[in-house]
């Protein structure tokens, strides 16, 4: 089964909805530093460290240091990778029911990068350049 742009979309507000209403999940949000840097690198580039971030630290089927593999800050990606549960394994099961102990799919990490991506971007459209 292909999902269309629309049925992306739609998953991808329900997720960050659904995490919204973790108080956990619920507190992050972007350095205004994480956020100047966003910013300049603009969001092809963003992207492409999510998506090479995502494949390099929590795409094999044990990554090394499983639930501490991801920082708490330093990278726009890293704070929402924390923020969607994206950040570890065990995150990634409970919240995305994709099971541990195999290796995500590249729709996999694609999928989760892309989420990723949206709640970086309604970051910065939350906290517009002052």
């Amino acid at each position: 089964m292909t999902n269309t742009a629309e049925d992306e979309q739609r998953w991808i507000a329900e997720t960050l909805e659904r995490l919204s209403h973790s108080q956990f999940r619920a507190k992050f949000q972007l350095a205004d530093k994480d956020r100047a840097y966003a910013r300049a690198k603009g969001k092809a580039t963003i992207d492409r460290h999510a998506h090479e971030m995502l494949h390099d630290r929590v795409g094999a089927a044990e990554p090394k240091n499983d639930g501490r593999q991801t920082p708490w800050r330093g990278h726009p990606v890293f704070t929402a990778q924390h923020a969607t549960a994206t950040c570890c394994r065990g995150c990634i099961e409970k919240w995305h029911h994709i099971p541990k102990g195999r290796e995500l799919t590249d729709d996999e990490v694609n999928r989760l990068a892309d989420l990723v991506m949206a709640w970086i971007e309604r970051d910065l459209v939350n906290h517009p350049v002052r």
